[in-house]
């Protein structure tokens, strides 16, 4: 099999923290590689710097037996090279088929053909078995179908080597068995797949190689019949890993959430939570389960207060929580990870330290009065830099720096 991508030697800093130390790998056409890897191994970063996003401090990039140009973007896609990134890359009001196009746009008379565009997503759609409705806009999909437009994106261009940056991290059980057959099928036709992930299921379903990476090293490269699921853990943090967790019976003590005839719509305004009610106690992990779409993001905003109640009550510890006040949730004690940690869970501009205050930002210690206490700020920052190991040089690094897992660390941390 051919050789597409040729990784030698590549290394990639930020200030004192090592991303990337003299890494080599290879992707064959039609082969995918699985490259495995805990939060902050430096995953992302080796694939962006294929991609062109990053340019690394060394090392030397082929694609096609051609030397890169380090941080290239344009050149790396002209040499049929696609990305499909952690965080979508759509544009949310445009239609599939406007998303498709965007950037290289059929036109007629100097003027964009809709008509043809329309046409190409359909044939491109059916060319792949990757069904989409070209006519919907991106912000009605399902996460699982918005990241369909995206592989369909890459795929127009005529992607012979295909990058995919933790394509699961946000779908169902369902939608990620659909992917991997998607990229099955993708192999068979002759293209290379270079599919970063942290699930080990999915490196044994899908892969036909796996490099591990950890602390910015290559750890070593094998193959699903060569390894195990535990040999993979082992070499992705270094020492041995208990797969399986034993769990006692809970003991629930205290009621601390308590829904009492919840109902809720959704912004189409249709009925989306009916008459529900439940608890949950202290010491106690409550499970919402089912298909996306079926009231679970209505239900948590409605729990934090930011999306309105038709009617019902949502009481934590003894105190009703008034309607669409998501301040007085939080200080009844309710935090909330949001789905979107990027939309939703940070302001990526910000610095890590900025970020972790933010639901506090002007309360005490933090703040005196009007006046902000940035030396406060600053020491909380690199106390919960330190206790979450978010892997950072230090707390006043932008949060959009970072790498997914440890955006959602700090997060978690606030």
């Amino acid at each position: 099999m051919k050789t597409l991508l040729e990784i030698e030697g590549v290394s990639k800093s930020f200030g004192s923290v090592v991303a990337n130390e003299n890494i080599s790998l290879t992707v064959k056409e039609g082969e995918i590689l699985a490259l495995l890897g805990e939060n902050g191994a430096g995953k992302s970063t080796l694939v962006k710097a294929v991609f062109g996003l990053v340019k690394p401090d060394s090392g030397i990039i082929k694609i096609n037996g051609t030397v890169m140009e380090s941080g290239d973007t344009a050149a790396a896609i002209a040499s049929g090279v696609g990305m499909v990134h952690q965080h979508f890359q759509l544009v949310p009001v445009m239609s599939v088929t406007e998303n498709l196009i965007l950037g290289d746009e059929p036109k007629r008379f100097g003027v964009v053909n809709i008509k043809r565009a329309r046409k190409e997503a359909l044939a491109l759609s059916e060319k792949y078995g990757l069904e989409v409705d070209p006519d919907a806009i991106i912000e009605d999909l399902p996460v699982g179908m918005a990241q369909r437009v995206e592989i369909l994106k890459a795929l127009r261009r005529d992607v012979k080597l295909l990058i995919l940056d933790e394509p699961t991290a946000v779908l169902t059980p369902q939608e990620t068995d659909e992917l991997l057959e998607v990229l099955r099928n993708l192999a068979k036709r002759g293209v290379g797949i270079l599919f970063i992930t942290h699930k080990l299921r999915e490196v044994m379903a899908v892969a036909d190689r796996i490099a591990v990476l950890r602390g910015g090293k290559l750890m070593g490269t094998t193959t699903p019949k060569e390894s195990s699921e535990s040999k993979l853990a082992q070499m992705m943090v270094g020492r041995e890993v208990v797969l399986r967790v034993e769990k006692s019976q809970a003991k629930p003590k205290q009621v601390l959430l308590s829904i009492k005839n919840l109902r809720v719509s959704d912004d189409r305004k249709l009925e989306s939570v009916k008459d529900l009610s439940l608890e949950v106690h202290a010491g106690e992990i409550l499970g919402i389960a089912g298909v996306e779409g079926n009231g679970q993001r209505e239900l948590v905003e409605a729990i934090c207060s930011m999306r309105s109640r038709l009617s019902g009550e949502v009481i934590v510890k003894g105190q009703e929580i008034p309607n669409l006040n998501p301040r007085a949730a939080h200080l009844a004690g309710v935090s909330h990870i949001p789905e979107d940690r990027e939309k939703h869970g940070l302001v990526t501009s910000y610095s890590i330290a900025d970020n972790l205050v933010l639901n506090r930002f002007d309360q005490a210690p933090f703040a005196k009065g009007w006046i902000r206490n940035l030396e406060e700020v600053a020491d909380n920052g690199e106390v919960l830099v330190e206790k979450f190991d978010i892997r950072a040089p230090n707390a006043d690094l932008s949060a959009g720096s970072l790498s997914g897992g440890n955006k959602q660390k700090v997060v978690v941390a606030r």
